[in-house]
């Protein structure tokens, strides 16, 4: 260093000296414990008749700087998303503004996001945004928007129903024509038959039949809606098959059809039949696994609350994974936009730069779509990884909403504000506290997202010296330090006492709201009953240290303990003079 002040700034002279003592100098100090938290580090200095007890000196290594730096890092951690740029300068005034040093950390911790007060305890810091402009319409070009929305829909009511009318006549017509078709069978001869009924396509009379029957039901179902007359359900009639019965080789042509047709219509009478009583069997499993439920919640209800509160956790977590998973499909950057990229860069890679021949065949052959497989990969690109058909046809919300219900009914020990529905309520959320403050948070607006929230972090930053654990520094803190300062760093009980009647603050550290208070109230308590303390903070403890340097250079002492130009090209650039304000001393 003293090269570089004599060679490069050409310095007649040159003097060191720590800072704190300068501050403890320009405010009239003989003997105590300079307690200095500046912005760099924290120190602990014994004074004794106006000169430092080096040896003693304790380090502990947090300061302004250090305390910046740890709310940015949480600021950061609790806004990952915030669309500003967060400045170093900018998270220094924060803390100088808006930190104080809490004088019960564990109790208000506990209480800092309950609702009485947060008004008042949650301070926001607003960035610079820009808000997008929306037209606002005056009422009255409202009320002609709606006006022109009702008569546009009386317009499609009103041609939705003329094309029923259309239809609903072209359909009679139709009726009337099958009709009288019916009527002109009869009488005549099969062949006959037979090329009338090749005339309108019909196989055969049962065809026109069903025909004639399913246009009566659609045309009586058109006229009852038209009417609004409700339609009575229609229980299915007993069907019977008796072409079955009879052996293939004493049927025609036409009673062979009939045959597979009947044999068609009693497979899906039966299947409806099957389905039928499945769903009575379902029914009734479901009926006794809750007989089963009931009967073990009143004899072993704890068993019972237990696997319940299981459930609702696996259930939790699977919900949260949904949900995830629906956050990752907007993020290029996910897991799940990964999977589908590689997904399309394999199909587009696949078998490159050949091409399929016309007509097919050969190893060139496109078999995609033969398995059922296949078609998975267009689920797999449009929405990730494909949940099981039984995942799809679970309502998960549905089965949380009954598993809270029984744990509110039945479990002491389950509140309602433990449910999903009072966590996604922001007047019942922490975390909606936590993050946004007191007040609703909309996520269109520009000013909402542009704010960082300053609640618990106004305590837990200043609490670091106190409790240097909490930002991860393996060091005691303030008071065990200036604790075992004052017990071990002097030999006599007189010297202790000394120390401990002007015990002196200085740097922009102290400077936080409590500090003081804080400090004095806990090194009290670690020291005898009959020990007298005194707390004093220096003047102007940002400037003190310049001055108290200003006034010391103007003394003789200033002039003993300089190394001048001369000195320094006898002595080399290591040579350094000790004075009462330095850090180098003999013993």
């Amino acid at each position: 260093m003293n090269e570089l002040f004599f060679e490069c700034y050409g310095a007649p002279s040159v003097a060191y000296g720590i800072d704190s003592l300068f501050s403890y100098k320009q405010n009239q100090g003989k003997s105590g414990l300079i307690i200095s938290s500046s912005h760099s580090a924290t120190h602990f200095i014994p004074v004794l008749g106006g000169k430092a007890v080096i040896s003693s000196v304790s380090r502990l290594n947090w300061g302004g700087y250090q305390g910046a730096e740890y709310l940015m890092k949480l600021l950061r951690l609790k806004y990952p998303m915030f669309p500003g740029q967060i400045k170093d300068y900018q998270v220094e005034q924060m803390v100088r503004e808006h930190c104080y040093v809490s004088q019960d950390f564990e109790r208000e911790m506990k209480t800092y996001l309950d609702w009485t007060g947060l008004e008042d305890r949650d301070h926001v810091i607003q960035y610079p945004f820009t808000e997008h402009l929306v037209i606002e319409k005056s009422q009255e070009e409202l009320d002609r928007i709606a006006e022109k929305k009702r008569l546009g829909g009386i317009r499609l009511q009103e041609q939705a129903a003329k094309m029923r009318l259309e239809k609903l006549v072209q359909k009679e017509q139709e009726l009337e024509y099958y009709k009288d078709l019916q009527n002109r069978l009869e009488g005549q001869t099969k062949k006959e038959i037979k090329r009338l009924l090749d005339e309108d396509e019909f196989k055969d009379e049962a065809q026109l039949d069903k025909v004639v029957k399913e246009m009566e039901k659609s045309v009586r179902k058109a006229r009852n809606k038209d009417l609004g007359v409700e339609e009575p359900a229609e229980e299915e009639a007993a069907q019977t098959f008796p072409l079955l019965d009879i052996p293939d080789d004493q049927l025609d042509e036409s009673g062979l059809r009939q045959k597979r047709h009947q044999r068609l219509m009693k497979s899906g009478v039966e299947a409806r039949q099957r389905a039928k009583v499945e769903k009575e069997q379902e029914r009734a499993r479901l009926a006794e696994e809750q007989r089963l439920d009931e009967e073990r919640r009143q004899n072993d209800r704890e068993s019972w609350l237990q696997s319940r509160r299981e459930a609702r956790t696996a259930l939790h977590q699977r919900i949260k994974d949904r949900d995830r998973q629906i956050r990752d499909l907007g993020n290029r950057k996910s897991l799940a936009s990964q999977m589908r990229m590689k997904t399309l860069a394999s199909l587009a890679s696949d078998m490159p730069g050949r091409k399929r021949r016309r007509g097919g065949g050969g190893d060139n052959d496109d078999d995609f779509g033969a398995n059922d497989e296949d078609w998975g990969v267009y689920r797999t690109v449009a929405m990730g990884e494909p949940p099981s058909d039984e995942e799809e046809e679970e309502d998960l919300d549905g089965e949380m909403q009954k598993l809270e219900q029984e744990l509110l009914e039945y479990d002491p020990e389950f509140h309602e504000s433990q449910t999903m529905g009072a966590q996604k309520d922001w007047t019942k959320s922490l975390m909606h506290a936590f993050l946004r403050g007191p007040r609703p948070y909309d996520p269109e607006s520009q000013r909402e997202k542009y704010q960082l929230h300053l609640n618990v972090e106004r305590i837990r930053v200043p609490e670091v010296v106190f409790q240097p654990g909490i930002a991860g520094v393996d060091q005691a803190g303030l008071v065990d330090v200036a604790a075992g300062v004052i017990e071990n760093g002097v030999s006599g009980q007189g010297d202790r006492d000394a120390l401990l009647k002007d015990v002196f603050l200085t740097g922009g550290n102290t400077l936080f709201r409590g500090f003081e208070e804080r400090l004095e109230r806990e090194l009290r308590a670690v020291l005898p009953v009959e020990a007298v303390l005194r707390l004093r903070r220096a003047r102007d403890p940002l400037l003190d240290a310049w001055k108290g340097a200003a006034a010391w250079a103007r003394e003789e002492g200033c002039k003993r303990g300089s190394v001048t130009r001369a000195e320094y090209e006898e002595k080399g650039s290591e040579y350094m003079k000790e004075h009462n304000l330095g850090n180098v001393t003999s013993n």
